[in-house]
C-alpha cells in the first residue's frame, strides 16, 4: 500500500519514506497486467514495464547489497555475463510472470531496507567505492535510489497508458 512520505521526520525516515513511496508507485503502475502486457514495448523505445521492475530490483541490490554492504551479488544477477549481455535484466524480464517480477522487486526493497537498518547512520560509507575511488554515504545511496526509481516511474506512466489507457499519480 502506498503511503505518503512523512512531512516531519528525521532524515532517515524521510528518505526511506520517499523511496518506499516510489517503489509502491511502480508496483501500482504494473498492477493487474498480464505477462504479455508487462512485456509490451512501444517503439521506438524498447523499454517494458516488466523490464523496469527487474531493472529496479537489480539497481537496488547492486547499490545497497553489493556496493554499500559489500555482500555477494545475489541471484539471479550473480550468474549473468554482463559484458556479453549488458541488458540482461530487461531481456529476461519479459519471460517472467507478473507476480514473480513484482515479488522479486519487493524482495530487493526488503534487502535494501535491511542494509539501511544495519548501517545505523546516513553518514556510514560504502564498502565498495565508486569508479572514482570515493566511497559513498548511505544518504547518497538513498537519494540515488529515490532519483532512479522516480525517473523510471515517469517511464512507467507512459508505458502503462500505452498498454491500456490507465493514467494516474
Amino acid at each position: 500500500m502506498r503511503t505518503d512520505p512523512p512531512e516531519t521526520a528525521d532524515e532517515t525516515t524521510t528518505l526511506t519514506g520517499y523511496l518506499s513511496y516510489q517503489r509502491e508507485t511502480l508496483l501500482l503502475k504494473t498492477e493487474g497486467l498480464r505477462r504479455e502486457q508487462l512485456a509490451r514495448a512501444h517503439p521506438p523505445s524498447s523499454l517494458t514495464l516488466a523490464g523496469l521492475l527487474y531493472h529496479l530490483a537489480l539497481v537496488e541490490e547492486t547499490w545497497a547489497v553489493e556496493r554499500f554492504a559489500g555482500e555477494p551479488e545475489p541471484a539471479p544477477w550473480d550468474g549473468v555475463d554482463w559484458d556479453a549481455t549488458p541488458d540482461w535484466e530487461f531481456d529476461a524480464a519479459v519471460d517472467l510472470e507478473p507476480e514473480v517480477l513484482r515479488e522479486r522487486y519487493r524482495e530487493a526493497g526488503r534487502r535494501t531496507d535491511a542494509v539501511v537498518a544495519a548501517a545505523g547512520s546516513l553518514d556510514a560509507l560504502s564498502v565498495v567505492p565508486l569508479r572514482n575511488g570515493n566511497r559513498f554515504s548511505l544518504r547518497w545511496m538513498l537519494l540515488h535510489l529515490v532519483e532512479e526509481t522516480a525517473r523510471h516511474n515517469g517511464h512507467a506512466d507512459l508505458l502503462r497508458e500505452a498498454v491500456d489507457g490507465v493514467t494516474g499519480e
